[in-house]
């Protein structure tokens, strides 16, 4: 780098911090107080990074859940990666920090520089739409400009009672379902895929696709099951909207599309959501409860309200931003169970002395009933948006898995359990 390059990038990082300023208004008072009572079913419309006009100037707001940090800065390519540019602001005891940078558009790579203590550490958004290309691990300002045309699929869908209709559903690791010997062996993209993949399942008389794991993940032989972003489509295979695209192209074809969705647990990848603001934030602290022996994963800490308000903003934000038909909930049994995969001494009971994980099941139950606002019902093992499309998967020996739940109507019943995982 020339000092003329440098000394310009320098004064565009001095200029861009008197321009920042706090983002009043994007961050109400309800909004906080619904994140703190974990009933916020749009918190991603309101964390993360949003590009808006604010205050008649046209930019980025930035606002992002770190309790315990003592200061919290938005850094990227914008600033030279100087958290001293752009400071946030807290917003009381919310625990969350705030920051509006007008004249910043899609596309602007960006971390949040986090100090705790003596440490300083740099941590992609857990709320991020989009993240750079694995190894990279930067999250990337997104706004989406996707237009659905499946209007006639979600008509249709509200309208049926898919418990009558056959199904049969064609799982899918996208990654490695058919790629291109003479490029490298690379896999196709999203937009590639979606008339191969639609002729193929319809061709052999499937109704539905389930994809594994499409959210961003660090490990590619994990085939998405340890995700890093839960917000963000792998850019592995092309933009959030390639990925809307894909979806389009199935409804349009007249096939239901579920995801694999892991809310049980997430990878200790030191720029993702583990020990996020210095501490053990979305995990417990305490390995007994916190970490997964089998995978070298954190477990959720369901008991708090805001990693509650995370996982279940995301299954809403999957199914009304993407369009998803259904979730399938992995590894549903290591969340049931304290014991799972552990030898005596290795785990910690319950307040009544027993293995149930009672937090774990508060959180499945307040996943699957939601509520007539939320929209969001569905089985233990898989997620309902009003009348679409899903399947009930049974899981250990767990009572009721293929039950009715009538606490809504006019959702009566659920598809018989199909496979045991």
């Amino acid at each position: 780098m020339t000092s003329k390059t440098s000394n310009r990038k320098r004064v565009v990082a001095r200029k861009a911090a008197t321009t920042a300023h706090s983002a009043n208004g994007v961050l109400g008072e309800l909004d906080l107080h619904l994140f703190g009572e974990g009933k916020h079913d749009r918190i991603y419309e309101k964390l993360g990074a949003h590009v808006l006009t604010h205050e008649g100037r046209r930019g980025v707001a930035f606002a992002v859940w770190a309790p315990s940090a003592n200061q919290v800065s938005v850094v990227g390519n914008f600033n030279g990666w100087n958290g001293a540019n752009h400071p946030m602001r807290q917003l009381g005891n919310s625990g969350v920090w705030e920051l509006f940078i007008p004249g910043l558009k899609s596309g602007e790579l960006y971390k949040y520089e986090i100090k705790h203590g003596r440490r300083k550490f740099l941590k992609a958004d857990p709320y991020a739409f989009m993240m750079e290309v694995p190894p990279d691990t930067s999250s990337i300002v997104f706004k989406s400009r996707y237009k659905f045309r499946d209007r006639a699929w979600i008509t249709k869908r509200k309208k049926r009672q898919a418990w009558r209709e056959p199904l049969a559903i064609y799982e899918v690791h996208l990654g490695s379902w058919r790629r291109i010997p003479e490029e490298n062996n690379r896999s196709l993209g999203y937009r590639e895929i979606a008339p191969l993949l639609a002729d193929y399942v319809i061709a052999n008389g499937f109704t539905h696709v389930e994809f594994m794991p499409l959210k961003e993940h660090p490990y590619g032989p994990s085939w998405g099951y340890q995700v890093s972003a839960y917000y963000a489509p792998s850019a592995r295979y092309g933009t959030p909207d390639d990925l809307r695209f894909l979806i389009d192209h199935l409804h349009q074809r007249g096939l239901g599309v579920i995801m694999d969705w892991v809310p049980a647990h997430f990878p200790k990848d030191a720029f993702a959501l583990g020990r996020f603001d210095g501490t053990a934030l979305y995990e417990h602290l305490d390995p007994r409860k916190g970490e997964h022996p089998d995978w070298g994963t954190y477990i959720f800490n369901y008991g708090r309200n805001e990693v509650r308000n995370f996982l279940i903003g995301n299954a809403l934000f999957w199914l009304r931003e993407f369009h998803l038909d259904g979730l399938r909930v992995d590894a549903v049994a290591s969340m049931l169970y304290l014991d799972y995969s552990r030898k005596e001494g290795e785990w910690v009971p319950n307040e009544f002395g027993g293995r149930e994980n009672l937090e774990a099941i508060a959180f499945l139950k307040e996943l699957n009933e939601g509520s007539p606002k939320n929209q969001l019902r569905g089985r233990r093992s898989v997620i309902r948006f009003t009348r679409v499309d899903s399947v009930s998967i049974s899981n250990g020996t767990w009572a009721g898995c293929t039950t009715r739940l009538n606490t809504f109507k006019p959702i009566r019943s659920f598809a018989p359990a199909i496979t045991t995982r």
